[in-house]
């Protein structure tokens, strides 16, 4: 059984102001959970899983006996933000990640500017994961990482791609040779442009694009070309990251 001390705390992480608080995220789900535990490193706070789980993945949960509790399946509902909550729960502690020191000039990063689904950004997460795009950068009105529909949405990535809260200015000021290309309808077409070897490309928000002041800072315009029997208006952020990224593995 939990403690009252242990379910209040559980309980809070619904909110992001006490997962910012602790540095904390939450993790759900059998796939999930079975790739932190894979993950060297991973920074565990505590497993909360029903005995069945914890029966057939003692191989798993060996190393990390301390930090593993089993409930009920009503105390697993009560901590579960899922609907259906699965079988089990991992707190984590939020990985913490610092750019200054790295060279970006060898690939291409990604800065997402204003993201504010989460469905979205884990999904941009899972495709930088899947292109071997090494950094996210966010803007500060992002969704948070540590939101757990993220979490759930990135299917793991967020383990392996760094990401970081900076503004796109900040980053031009450290990278002043480094191309800024950003997505935009009037921007050139991703298809026929020379691309160079290495940049940060620029992702808007889902409903108004690229913001002035962040425009202001790009270095170049770059666009996905709709067909001309196409009448979509827009494409899903998400969607035109995986675009761009598929386009930039190519080169």
């Amino acid at each position: 059984m939990l403690s009252n001390k242990q379910l209040k705390y559980l309980k809070s992480l619904h909110l992001r102001k006490f997962r910012q608080k602790y540095g904390i995220l939450v993790a759900e789900g059998v796939k999930t959970v079975t790739e932190i535990f894979d993950h060297p490193g991973s920074p565990i706070e505590g497993v909360y899983a029903v005995q069945e789980w914890l029966s057939e993945n003692v191989h798993l949960v060996s190393k990390y006996r301390d930090k593993i509790f089993a409930v009920t399946e009503n105390e697993l509902a009560a901590i579960s933000q899922l609907k259906t909550p699965n079988q089990v729960l991992c707190v984590l502690k939020q990985p913490v990640f610092s750019y200054e020191d790295e060279d970006l000039s060898s690939g291409f990063s990604l800065y997402l500017d204003d993201i504010r689904d989460p469905g979205n950004m884990g999904t941009i997460l899972r495709i930088a994961d899947w292109f071997g795009v090494r950094w996210v950068f966010c803007s500060k009105n992002c969704v948070e990482v540590s939101n757990p529909k993220v979490v759930q949405a990135s299917m793991g990535a967020f383990l392996r791609v760094k990401t970081q809260t900076v503004s796109l200015q900040e980053l031009r000021a450290n990278y002043q040779g480094l191309p800024f290309l950003g997505t935009s309808l009037a921007g050139d077409s991703i298809f026929k442009i020379d691309l160079p070897e290495a940049g940060i490309i620029v992702i808007g928000n889902e409903s108004v694009g690229i913001s002035e002041e962040t425009e202001q800072l790009l270095t170049q315009k770059i666009k996905i070309p709709r067909h001309p029997n196409g009448g979509a208006e827009s494409l899903n952020a998400a969607v035109a990251t995986g675009i761009i990224c598929s386009v930039l593995q190519r080169f």
